[in-house]
This record gives C-alpha cells, sequence and structure tokens, in this order.
C-alpha cells in the first residue's frame, strides 16, 4: 500500500512553513485517519461566530455576468482581484456589505476592470488562471498572476495603482502548456513565498521527470527564484501530480491540494515536502509504497476538485462536474466528514451549476464562483456570478 505523508514530514512542513479533461461529483469517499475539527462559524459585524452545526448559506451576489472567472485574491483593503480566463481580464471586486441581519445593504458589488495581462493565449483550459496578492502589496503594489502563453506557462507580476494594473514583469518562465491540464493556483503561504500548481499538460510522463515544472507544486520567493529549503534545491515542493487547481493553507500551516483524476479517483492530499504524488503510476489510493496516497478521494464523476479555501475549521473545496461545494473537517494534518452543499436533488443539476473556485474573504465570509462560461457548463442569465458565502 502507498504511504500516507507520516508525522516526520509534518514536523518538516510546519518547521518550513513558519521560516481535464474530467475537471467531475463525491460518492465513493476515502478518509484515511480521523480529525476533531472546529465546528464551523457565522460571520456577524466582521468576525467569526461559531456554531456547531453550522451550513454555508449565499447570502448576496458579489458580481454577475462575468466570463469564467478562475482566480480570486484579496487587496488589503478587503476587495478582490478577479481574473477572466478567456478574456485576460483584471477585476477589482467591492463586495457588497452585509449587516448583522444576514442582509446585503444592495443587490450586488462594484466591477471595476483595471487592464489586462496581455500575454494571455486562451483556448481549451488554458488561459489568464490564478492570482495573488503580493503579503507586502501596502509598500509594493504587486499582484501575481499566472498566465498561459503562447510560448509556455509562467507566472508574471505587475503593480496595481488605483484602478490602473501596470505592465506585466516575468517572474518565472518555462513551464510547459497544454490546452488543458494547466494547473494554475497561485497562494502566498505563511512563509512568505508563493507556492505554484502545474498540470502535466495531457503529457502524463511529464508528472514523472522531476527536472520538469509540469505536473508539480512549486515553492518560490517573489522574484521567481527557488525558496530556501526547497527539498530538491530547484523550484519543485512536490511532485508527481495530474492536475493541481487548488491550494490551501490551514490554521496549523499544512499544505492541502486538490486533484484532478482520470478515471478512477479525484484527490485531496495533504503536501509534504520532496513527496512524490504518483501520477500516473498510480490515481487514488493504493499502489507501491513509494508513492504518498491522499487523504480523501471522490470517483472522478463526482468531484472534478478545483478551487480550495480554508475556514472555520474546514477546508471548502469548489466542484466543477459535481456541482457543489464540500466542507471537510481538518485537524491534526487528517480529514473527515465531508459534506456536501448545493448540489440539486436526486443527483440532478446543482443549484448553481459548475463551482470553479472558493476563497475566504477578509471578513471571514466565502467567495465562490461559478464556471457556467467556459463551455463545459449551462450558463444561466446571471452567470458567471461571485456568491457571497455564510460559512
Amino acid at each position: 500500500m502507498r504511504r500516507r505523508a507520516g508525522v516526520a514530514g509534518l514536523a518538516v512542513l510546519a518547521l518550513l512553513a513558519t521560516g481535464c479533461g474530467q475537471e467531475g461529483n463525491v460518492s465513493e469517499v476515502d478518509v484515511m485517519g480521523t480529525a476533531t475539527a472546529a465546528p464551523t462559524g457565522s460571520v456577524v459585524d466582521g468576525e467569526v461566530i461559531f456554531t456547531i452545526d453550522g451550513v454555508p448559506d449565499v447570502v448576496a451576489t458579489v458580481a454577475s455576468g462575468l466570463a469564467t472567472p478562475w482566480g480570486v485574491d484579496f487587496l488589503p483593503d478587503g476587495r478582490g482581484v478577479v481574473t477572466e480566463r478567456d478574456s485576460g481580464r483584471v477585476l477589482v471586486v467591492t463586495p457588497p456589505e452585509v449587516g448583522g441581519n444576514g442582509k446585503a445593504t444592495k443587490e450586488e458589488g462594484e466591477v471595476v476592470e483595471v487592464g489586462t495581462v496581455p500575454e494571455t493565449a486562451p483556448g481549451g483550459e488554458a488561459g489568464l488562471l490564478g492570482v495573488a496578492v503580493s503579503p507586502s502589496f501596502a509598500s509594493d503594489g504587486l499582484v501575481y498572476f499566472y498566465v498561459c502563453t503562447d510560448e509556455d506557462n509562467r507566472v508574471v507580476r505587475a503593480q496595481l495603482s488605483g484602478e490602473t494594473l501596470g505592465a506585466t514583469e516575468p517572474v518565472l518562465t518555462g513551464i510547459p502548456n497544454g490546452r488543458i491540464h494547466d494547473g494554475g493556483r497561485l497562494a502566498f503561504g505563511p512563509d512568505g513565498f508563493l507556492y505554484v500548481s502545474t498540470g502535466e499538460t495531457g503529457d502524463d510522463q511529464l508528472a514523472r521527470d522531476r527536472k520538469s515544472y509540469a505536473g508539480k507544486i512549486l515553492r518560490i520567493t517573489a522574484d521567481g527564484q527557488p525558496a530556501p529549503g526547497n527539498p530538491f534545491g530547484d523550484a519543485v515542493w512536490s511532485w508527481g501530480h495530474r492536475n493541481v487547481q487548488g491550494l490551501a493553507f490551514d490554521d496549523q500551516g499544512l499544505l492541502w491540494a486538490s486533484e484532478f483524476g482520470d478515471s478512477k479517483a479525484d484527490e485531496l492530499n495533504r503536501i509534504v515536502p520532496g513527496e512524490d504524488y504518483g501520477w500516473p503510476e498510480v490515481e487514488g489510493t493504493g499502489g507501491p509504497a513509494k508513492y504518498t496516497e491522499p487523504l480523501l478521494t471522490w470517483s472522478t464523476d463526482e468531484a472534478s476538485p478545483s478551487g480550495l479555501a480554508h475556514a472555520g475549521g474546514y477546508l471548502w473545496m469548489a466542484a466543477l462536474n459535481g456541482e457543489r461545494l464540500w466542507r471537510i473537517k481538518v485537524a491534526d494534518g487528517q480529514v473527515s466528514d465531508p459534506t456536501a452543499y448545493f448540489a440539486g436533488e436526486k443527483q440532478g443539476p446543482g443549484e448553481y451549476g459548475r463551482l470553479r473556485t472558493v476563497v475566504r474573504a477578509p471578513d471571514g465570509r466565502l467567495w465562490l464562483t461559478t464556471s457556467n462560461e467556459d463551455g463545459r457548463g449551462n450558463p444561466g442569465a446571471e452567470d458567471d456570478r461571485i456568491l457571497l458565502i455564510e460559512p
């Protein structure tokens, strides 16, 4: 049997953290270990009030009429920076205020186009993908983007001044690209370094080539250099991935990743530096011990996990073909009790359709994006939307 990420690996990760093709709903869930997690919470006047059995509710629409929103991150003032995959547009979104009664003060927030990322070469699953606001934004004004170009996938950055996005500057280039399986999620970790998820572009063997930046999770400095303490001395943090589109750090500084499977199992992995997660030699659980196995799996026609966030003692995972939001208990490096919301009735269409990205906003609420305009969904009159979720 494949090994689970062990206690030693967790210790290393915690120490460092401190210094498709199928794009599928969850049925069979493979839970490795148990967890006792904090209860979920509600937000009242900007403070998270924890309850025993909180259920996520849609309390407002942040924005509507968007074209495949993909990445979301937040400025220090609480506004969201949003990317559109196919248009290459970068938007700054001010959410509607929500009072203590849970009611929004106006129907929607304000959306301002601040610029585009001109390198964007959309097609299939490729385009302008993830976004991450610099931890030092107050002083440097920088925003980072993961973009698919005609030549490669790359990380670029640009200054955002007021409502104007400046020219882009390459940070990390040469990531293999494709029309599918481009990865694309960005997240600054608690250690201040930038974590980058990549896909294997449909070429399985790139995930097995440790020298390639395809099918990996990368860890780099803000200037694009391999971060100190990386396991191989280059930018690679973990390898053997198929297509990671979700990255989230929990309250212990541990990194989690949601990953598309092929025909057997979608995965939730706890990421430990240097570990090989086995694609394409193994999918889901089982297989040789030299590969690190996932802590949760779903059948591929039920999950198609993309965005991942941590809030209120839970991981929240957005599902594309699954058309639901998953809430998963997490504590001490273990996960349990996945519960689905917005899934619709009797395996019918989900309440909001395909769900791409979920992020925790500075006020403790969640922003959840639909992805019904991506060529695989059934868009409604208001799609695509960003929904405001009271967790």
